[in-house]
């Protein structure tokens, strides 16, 4: 008896997550916004280690906070969109150089301060109360899995 082949039709799935940006009202401190957000909400926000991106000439920082939803057992990541702290590793030697100091992980959305993303895969940010007089309504942001962000965001979620 032959052995025989199955092939199998395996499709790749395009994956997709949803992102909150939040945009500030005013500029706060990082450390000013979390505590009117644990005010607010029975769950609390901690710092946790950066989001560390490896550039060229630099080494990004992005704060990172996070946040367990004990009711809907979810656990909410807040990251900064812009970075808070670069490291030089080589000095440019390029005329031109395409690295600058400061770098933003959604780079068309420099106006975001932050990124938003649970656990589960929704988009219902409505759990989180943020405190009215220093940040605009959530904007949804689907992140297709062709970005490279959505591969780290998988990575630290």
């Amino acid at each position: 008896m032959k052995n025989q082949k199955i092939l199998l039709d395996i499709e790749e799935e395009e994956e997709e997550i949803t992102l909150g940006l939040v945009r500030l009202s005013k500029d706060v401190a990082d450390y000013e916004l979390f505590f009117q957000i644990n005010t607010l909400n029975t769950f609390k926000f901690s710092r946790i280690a950066d989001y560390v991106h490896q550039g060229k000439y630099y080494e990004y920082h992005f704060p990172r906070f996070q946040a367990f939803h004990t009711d809907s057992r979810i656990c909410i990541h807040f990251i900064s969109n812009k970075s808070a702290q670069n490291i030089l590793k080589k000095v440019s030697t390029e005329l031109f150089s395409v690295e600058e100091q400061t770098l933003y992980l959604l780079d068309g959305f420099q106006d975001v301060d932050y990124l938003i993303w649970t656990s589960e895969p929704f988009d219902d940010f409505s759990v989180i109360l943020l405190p009215e007089n220093m940040v605009f309504q959530i904007q949804n942001f689907p992140l297709s899995s062709n970005e490279e962000l959505f591969h780290s965001i998988q990575y630290y979620a």
